[in-house]
């Protein structure tokens, strides 16, 4: 691979050795934490925690409300992962640098990743505080040809031509259907499709109608290129969107958006999230839908 295209198979390697070594668990499951939420690492037992600037070659995270850590531990006795912060392209790592995570969670063995984010509801049904389970998404850096998978492509991880029909997992959505009525979180879960930009700045209010147009119902800056390559590693996708401001769509709006109330909003819905997604890794287990 050439340098200016990514990491090399050993690089990656290298880092997954390096973490294998340093701890006992080995996760079938990874959770990538969003703005706001990086209280989720917190549910976890037993950790193991490492900051990104003591593992190999991680990325640095760079945003307010994102820790930097990776965080071990087990959950209702599954072995996890967990991203107390991500990156992005507005912080100014070339995308394959944004997704390198991913491929060091398949080659620990995780089979399932949850990917949450903090997100501008678009659809004039949503509220904020609402929950979105992704249903699918719009790649718009892609349309521009900034996607992960861009180079030579390693088999070890997957094929040439990933299809991305069926990204986010159907039975994965209806599972969490479930839990949700059976914990009172029905009026606020919706589901929906993602669309990703680049930010750092909000989108303008034409770029706002123009989105919803084309069938986007939450806009943000992250998840999608994770995604891709967990797909293309073959791993079970699920995802959720906190809906953390209304996007704005009339030009007569004195509204505007900030990232402190995307803050704020995280830390307001963080527990029922995690009651969520607690309850929904507890029945995958007895439904067989990991490992």
């Amino acid at each position: 691979m050439f340098p200016e295209q990514g990491y090399t198979y050993e690089e990656y390697k290298e880092t997954a050795d390096w973490l294998l070594a340093n701890t006992q668990h080995r996760p079938l499951i990874a959770i990538i934490c969003g703005s706001g939420l990086g209280g989720l690492a917190e549910i976890l037992k037993d950790q193991k925690v490492f900051s990104y600037s003591d593992i190999p070659n991680f990325p640095q995270s760079t945003v307010h409300g994102h820790a930097g850590r990776l965080v071990f531990g087990n959950l209702n006795g599954k072995s996890c992962v967990c991203m107390q912060g991500r990156f992005h392209l507005y912080e100014g790592y070339p995308i394959w640098k944004v997704t390198f995570p991913i491929r060091i969670f398949q080659l620990l063995g995780v089979e399932t990743v949850i990917v949450t984010n903090a997100a501008g509801g678009l659809s004039e049904d949503y509220k904020v505080g609402d929950v979105m389970l992704i249903k699918d998404h719009i790649n718009m850096p892609g349309f521009a040809g900034n996607n992960p998978l861009v180079g030579p492509n390693d088999e070890r991880f997957g094929v040439r031509f990933p299809c991305m029909s069926d990204a986010y997992d159907r039975g994965l959505r209806k599972l969490a259907k479930t839990v949700a009525r059976e914990l009172g979180f029905s009026d606020f879960l919706k589901e929906g499709v993602y669309c990703v930009l680049g930010g750092p700045s909000f989108e303008t209010i034409a770029e706002c109608r123009m989105l919803r147009k084309l069938g986007a119902d939450a806009v943000g800056m992250s998840t999608v290129h994770e995604v891709l390559v967990a797909r293309h590693c073959g791993m079970r996708v699920f995802g959720l969107s906190l809906i953390t401001n209304k996007a704005v769509m009339d030009y007569d709006s004195e509204s505007k958006a900030n990232h402190e109330e995307v803050l704020q909003t995280g830390r307001e819905r963080a527990s029922h999230l995690e009651r969520m997604i607690s309850s929904l890794i507890e029945r995958l287990e007895h439904n067989n839908n990991v490992c």
